[in-house]
């Protein structure tokens, strides 16, 4: 059974970092896609950056302060946050899709989830 467990998550000032840590069991992260996603209180879900096929995929929000990478060896992604924003603040999950093929980065597209970490940036 494919299990997801975030961590990572925390409190933060407005200007610093944080990385957030997938550790994934029962899956294969070359064949299938990764990605991160958050919800802050009152709004929808919605994709922050991911792992397809290799590539690296960002939310227009988070490009040049936010990196995903991920550890073959120890079956984990990562989302560095720098330079992180009040705006930034949410609960933010990982989430796998079987295979790689499409390149869709909708919520409802990914087939597991994690519970979610929050992370809470103060200005």
């Amino acid at each position: 059974q494919v299990q997801l467990v975030e961590s990572g998550g925390g409190l933060v000032q407005a200007g610093g970092s944080l990385r957030l840590s997938c550790a994934a069991s029962a899956l294969t992260f070359s064949s299938n896609t990764m990605g991160w996603f958050h919800q802050a209180p009152g709004k929808e879900r919605e994709f922050v950056a991911g792992i397809r096929g290799g590539s690296a995929n960002y939310a227009d929000s988070v490009k040049g302060r936010f990196t995903v990478s991920r550890d073959m060896a120890k079956n984990t992604v990562y989302l560095q946050m720098n330079s992180l924003k009040p705006e930034d603040t949410a609960v933010y999950y990982c989430a796998a899709r079987l295979g790689y093929y499409s390149d869709s980065w909708e919520p409802s597209g990914m087939n597991y989830w994690g519970k979610g970490t929050l992370v809470t940036v103060s200005s």
